[in-house]
């Protein structure tokens, strides 16, 4: 049904639209791949890193999806205090999520959970970019921060509800006669209420046709989710499915830890056991999963030890001696114990950093390996020397390099006021390509219709229609399909689009003028 992980890996760039990023998502994680997946379509860009299949950071040119706008658009800080954050980290090269934390405007508890979503938000966003290249790249850089996102869920997720339906149907195509089933022995994600309903569908080995019959589910939403049940190794055709071996019974597989806090060094890895020195002391504790200010703590020094060295990441001077260098240790992995947290995200956690802390002790326990980073340190102070605070103009440049959809939809207002069409049109695609709000899309369609109102009106009538369908609370939106169904002479949808503005905004005195003129056409 879909090229095998090893076959789409073998092509290291290429176009989504013939290898489509669900595909890739599934076959690195299967590959248990570390590497940078790079994505570039016209003036957009982002990098995915992957740590043994798993996405674990997301970098792009977008503005809205820096963390600090994201915190700004979701309601966790204000405009002022993102401005003030912004200037600061530029500044001292303090990432603005540490600031915030430092400041008090945000918990450390809560930043993580910030930082997951406005991930996510980024990961889904590229099941859209049906038309960009992507390119694999094998060296990368560890991420700062630690934020693992499930692969499966994420296609899920994008399949059904980012990925454009034209997609879902070219790469995903079978006649109505076969029959799909369940694939035995196979662990997915977690299921939404339509996903279980048609998974369990599943089970009578049903046609297409059937499957939607008994779902209770659209063309749109079935196909999706089979697209994405399939890709995903949960069904299959009937007959292939026929022909697999029984799945052996086996121990379910645990949850994969965390990547290590930092880049191995030869014979560090296998000098030190992390379950061997966990103190005894730990045992018999409390859990410590409620105490906010203990969740907050562990969250905070999970954050950040990513972008710590062996002595930072301890909280030791680079002369440090054996016996402190130990009670250093013992009293870290102490205070985020595994064994004070019962809840599987905090534990995994917390074992995150105890794996952490003991790579951290291997090191410094070896003369050749501390004498190694003391050496890297130095060479890091000597280079932070040497290039000096970025001037001004270089802040100002890496504030203006990211692409801001506000900026460009103003302008194309400018130019729509001017009634340069054509040069409004171009910014409002501008504005969606980067941030595909329905607001900018509404807009797009009606510069797109004012162009060349006898030739896009029916283009432009079903982008507004798709707009006022996935979010009916558009006012622009409703006016301008009132509009465009009037220069089509579909009165009596240019009635009910008005009468739906003038809901949204009984003071526009406007609509009622054109509801009484569109109810006289429409008595004709």
């Amino acid at each position: 049904m879909f090229s095998t992980p090893a076959q789409v890996l073998r092509q290291r760039e290429g176009a989504l639209a013939e290898t489509p990023f669900p595909l890739l998502l599934h076959a690195l994680a299967i590959e248990e791949r570390t590497c940078t997946l790079e994505l570039k379509v016209r003036q957009r860009e982002k990098r995915i890193t992957f740590e043994d299949g798993a996405p674990v950071a997301c970098s792009s040119n977008l503005l809205h999806e820096t963390l600090g706008k994201f915190l700004v658009e979701k309601g966790k800080l204000s405009e002022t205090d993102y401005q003030k954050a912004l200037t600061e980290s530029v500044q001292t090269e303090v990432p603005i999520g540490g600031l915030l934390v430092q400041k008090g405007l945000i918990s450390p508890f809560d930043l993580y959970k910030q930082m997951q979503a406005n991930m996510a938000m980024k990961l889904l966003d590229c099941f859209r970019w049906t038309d960009a290249r992507f390119r694999l790249i094998a060296d990368i850089e560890p991420p700062d921060t630690s934020v693992r996102m499930n692969t499966a869920q994420l296609i899920l997720t994008g399949i059904a509800t980012m990925m454009p339906f034209d997609e879902v149907a070219t790469h995903f195509t079978f006649t109505d006669d076969r029959r799909f089933a369940q694939v035995p022995g196979v662990e997915g994600p977690r299921l939404s209420s339509k996903d279980a309903r048609l998974f369990q569908a599943l089970r009578f080995r049903p046609t297409f046709p059937e499957l939607q019959q008994r779902s209770g589910l659209d063309t749109d939403s079935a196909l999706r989710r089979l697209y994405a049940f399939c890709l995903l190794g949960l069904a299959d055709f009937a007959e292939e499915v026929d022909k697999r071996p029984a799945p052996a019974p086996s121990a379910v597989a645990a949850a994969p830890m965390p990547g290590p806090a930092l880049t191995p060094l030869p014979g560090t890895l296998e000098t030190v056991d992390p379950a061997a020195l966990l103190p005894p002391a730990a045992t018999g504790l409390p859990f410590s999963d409620e105490d906010e200010a203990v969740k907050n703590a562990l969250l905070s020094a999970f954050m950040s030890h990513r972008s710590q060295d062996p002595f930072d990441l301890l909280g030791v001077p680079e002369d440090v001696q054996p016996v402190a260098l130990r009670k250093a240790f013992l009293a870290l992995s102490d205070k985020f114990s595994p064994l004070r947290f019962q809840t599987a995200d905090l534990k995994e956690k917390a074992e995150g950093l105890l794996v952490g802390y003991a790579r951290a002790y291997g090191a410094l326990s070896e003369a050749e390996q501390a004498a190694l980073w003391r050496k890297r340190r130095a060479a890091a102070r000597e280079k932070k020397v040497g290039t000096g605070r970025p001037s001004a103009a270089e802040q100002f440049r890496i504030r203006t390099d990211l692409l801001d959809a506000s900026t460009q939809y103003e302008e194309a207002r400018k130019r729509l006021k001017a009634e340069n069409y054509a040069g409004a049109f171009e910014y409002f695609e501008y504005a969606c390509d980067i941030d595909p709000k329905p607001l900018y899309r509404a807009y797009r369609a009606w510069a797109r219709y004012l162009m060349k109102p006898e030739a896009h009106g029916k283009l432009a009538l079903q982008e507004l229609l798709e707009v006022v369908k996935q979010e009916p609370g558009c006012e622009e939106a409703w006016y301008f399909t009132g509009e465009v169904s009037r220069g089509e002479a579909q009165w009596a949808q240019a009635e009910d689009a008005y009468r739906k503005a003038f809901k949204l905004n009984p003071k526009n005195r406007q609509y009622v003028d054109l509801i009484q003129d569109t109810m006289k056409r429409v008595k004709r």
